[in-house]
């Protein structure tokens, strides 16, 4: 067989996660298999593991080897490597439905995220996203004026798996930095019946990501309900890594 590249290899196995080939849990090849398949040192081998690792798609467990990754939301990052990669946001066994399409005005979470005055009329997006069938979060992604205009297909209510990433490339100027602002609260009786929360006194997790393009603009303001809760505050820069 002739020799092939990390890259490649790399695709081959990120196809087999996102076809559902190699299932969350799944140990991987071990590093002399893949060199053995592939008839390529261990560095390209381990150069092809260290990339699907940095994709989420994968992660080390001690005593077993590579596993590949189990059901959580990826992070943001990830989320922009693997759109570069696979030409979508979503991850395996992923799905994403959109629930609502349509104009509304910025109320005081998103306003200033989109340094707008309340009450401004913005874009919003309301999606489901599933993995295997069962419902992982509810996204609320809130677009200003001129994102819109590039990108008129976001008023559409069909999911692209990558509507942000179709926004920068329409704008021609790449996404540079994400601050993500996670807090706990309780959920609405929509979210609860959506997500099929069921206990009585659940609390869920709120992630606001205020997404900027290198020319300082903001392309989207994404509010990201899931279950859980915790407090934290970040900043991912999302060019070169």
């Amino acid at each position: 067989m002739a020799q092939v590249g990390y890259a490649a290899i790399a695709a081959h196995y990120r196809q087999q996660i996102q076809d559902g080939a190699l299932a969350p849990g799944d140990v991987m090849p071990s590093l002399r298999e893949v060199c053995e398949q592939f008839n390529v040192a261990n560095t390209t081998a381990n150069r092809a593991y260290r990339a699907l690792k940095m994709e989420g798609l994968t992660l080390p467990k001690p005593g077993v080897g590579t596993v590949v990754a189990g059901p959580i939301s990826n992070n943001i990052s990830v989320r922009v490597r693997l759109h570069q990669h696979t030409g979508t946001a979503l991850g395996g066994g992923e799905t994403s439905r959109v629930l609502e399409t349509g104009t509304v005005g910025a109320d005081e979470l998103v306003a200033p995220r989109l340094d707008v005055t309340p009450g401004t009329p913005v874009h919003v997006r309301r999606r489901i996203v599933s993995r295997n069938g069962t419902p992982v979060h509810i996204s609320s992604s809130y677009y200003p004026a001129y994102v819109i205009a590039a990108t008129p297909e976001l008023t559409e209510p069909v999911s692209t798996g990558g509507s942000r990433e179709l926004a920068a490339e329409r704008l021609g100027v790449e996404q540079d930095y994400v601050l993500e602002e996670v807090t706990s609260r309780l959920p609405t009786v929509a979210e609860k019946e959506a997500l099929g929360l069921t206990a009585r006194d659940v609390v869920v997790t709120q992630v606001v990501r205020t997404v900027y393009l290198a020319d300082g603009r903001v392309v989207e303001v994404a509010v990201k309900v899931s279950g859980g809760s915790t407090i934290l505050r970040w900043i991912t820069n999302l060019g070169e890594q």
